[in-house]
């Protein structure tokens, strides 16, 4: 039997489940670069470029292995630029007797894939994707009649099931979670360690050129460009954060420093989520560094927390939840995103910086993501899919199953609290705290309500107010409406005043 394998672009592992078993001598591997899939959303220009490189790598890596490789590029000349069109076109030409490919991360291509069998009229193998360490049946039995599912739960079971950071039962260390001594605000002069480069070469400069052509109006700079582009390469990546970063990790993880938009954090998702990198060779290298001393445990337990819990938990939550979680509004949020999220032209320093890294980076570290860009559309009532679909094309890390739950659940509630226990709201004193952009910014971060006041301080509790319908009953809540109701009168009426008008003035802050 001849078999013909699709291999999407965040597919990119040799362990693939698709490959796994598959004989060279009768299988050929289809991979295509399409423009469905670079415009859906109209994807940062790094993005495309990465994933486009890394590709032509990875097809380049099983032709060395005896795959007769079906690649098709961008700009060739019959490219239907759907992958549906390139894969009945595969099978016009090459007759296979059936089709062999890994379940996809996102809703809209997984429902598409469950018509291919009929509209083909051939065998259509749909393989779970087992990189993951928690498959769609396991979280679904996890979730099964829990009230709530709270990830931190998840991520003790997780770290139980795969015997991650355990001693005899118990947490090393004695509790779950450090996070109360990774929260250290940045001290003068913070610097994050030089990162390594990759040497370009005629895959990458191929790839520069088509983006530059062909996608010349997308969000963001495609020069420098800095991703590693093979397994090998994102090996290496791994073993500098392990040796020279990871260490510091933990204490400067929620820190946000203007120009310096990595400090210490690993640079590693985007190769984790396109398949260059596999979770738990991650996970047991970050266990290593901390038995070999080079890296203290609050470090390494934050670390392995975002891969074994998060990762883990939000694409869990994302099957489970679709396809109506993406439609979901719970505080009817309707405004629009401000221009600034496409060009950083504002005066708040803190959006500017953000929006700058992301422009260059086609990366923020998740603080930004989640406490600036996030929190700020949050407080401004912006709607969820105009922030959930700006997420997923700026940023190289970004697939639905990941972002939206993140977008959409951590960062505007917009699921009601299905992720998080309460709004992650903040006024400008939290950016203040954990960063240095207030001390440079045109906006006075102690004021409330005067002319040159933080956007941030007013907006926060004018979110307070007109969402108290929706919001006071959440226990966790409480404090917060305790002290809004403890402040004079007048004083509410200032911050209402004054957040009318800078919500009347989005566009001009």
């Amino acid at each position: 039997m001849t078999a013909l394998v699709l291999v999407l672009g965040d597919q990119l592992s040799a362990s693939l489940s698709s490959l796994r078993d598959a004989d060279p001598a009768s299988t050929t591997v289809l991979m295509a670069e399409v423009m469905d899939e670079a415009t859906y959303v109209p994807h940062h220009k790094k993005k495309i470029a990465f994933l486009f490189s890394a590709m032509r790598h990875f097809a380049k890596a099983l032709e060395q292995k005896g795959f007769a490789v079906r690649y098709v590029k961008l700009d060739d000349a019959d490219n239907s630029q759907s992958l549906f069109g390139e894969l009945r076109r595969a099978v016009n030409a090459l007759q296979p007797d059936r089709i062999v490919v890994t379940e996809p991360g996102e809703y809209r291509l997984a429902a598409a894939m469950q018509d291919w069998q009929r509209r083909l009229n051939l065998p259509v193998d749909i393989l779970p994707d087992d990189r993951f360490l928690c498959s769609r049946q396991d979280f679904e039995t996890w979730a099964k009649g829990r009230k709530q599912l709270r990830m931190e739960f998840f991520y003790r079971d997780m770290r139980r099931r795969h015997d991650v950071l355990m001693e005899d039962g118990e947490p090393v260390g004695g509790q779950w979670n450090f996070d109360h001594d990774n929260r250290k605000s940045p001290p003068k002069g913070l610097k994050g360690p030089k990162r390594i480069r990759h040497r370009r070469d005629p895959i990458l400069t191929e790839v520069l050129e088509l983006v530059e052509a062909r996608f010349a109006g997308h969000f963001g700079t495609l020069r420098p460009f800095h991703f590693a582009l093979t397994a090998e390469q994102a090996r290496r990546e791994l073993d500098h954060f392990m040796e020279e970063v990871l260490a510091n990790f933990g204490d400067y993880q929620d820190a946000m420093v203007r120009g310096e938009p990595y400090l210490y954090h690993s640079l590693i998702s985007a190769y984790l989520n396109a398949g260059l990198l596999l979770p738990m060779q991650v996970i047991r290298r970050a266990e290593k560094a901390y038995a070999d001393g080079k890296a203290p445990l609050n470090a390494v337990e934050g670390f392995i927390r975002q891969i074994l819990g998060w990762r883990e938990y939000v694409r869990g939550l994302y099957w489970r939840e679709m396809p109506d979680y993406a439609t979901r509004n719970h505080l009817n949020a309707s405004r629009d995103l401000p221009a600034y999220y496409w060009n950083g032209k504002t005066k708040m320093a803190c959006m500017t910086s953000a929006v700058a890294d992301t422009m260059q980076h086609a990366y923020s570290h998740h603080i930004q993501r989640l406490m600036v860009t996030g929190n700020f559309a949050l407080l401004a009532g912006v709607e969820p899919k105009q922030v959930c679909d700006w997420y997923l094309l700026v940023y190289a890390d970004a697939y639905e199953w990941v972002e939206l739950p993140n977008t959409l659940g951590m960062a505007l509630y917009g699921d009601g609290g299905l992720m998080a226990s309460k709004p992650y709201a903040a006024s400008g004193k939290y950016i203040d705290r954990m960063s240095n952009f207030c001390s440079s910014c045109h906006y006075d971060v102690k004021d409330a309500t005067g002319e040159g006041a933080c956007p941030f301080n007013a907006l926060y509790w004018d979110f307070i107010a007109r969402n108290e319908a929706v919001l006071k009953g959440n226990p966790r809540m409480s404090t917060i409406y305790a002290s809004y109701n403890r402040m004079a009168a007048d004083r509410r009426d200032a911050i209402r005043q004054k957040a009318a008008s800078l919500l009347e003035g989005l566009e001009m802050l």
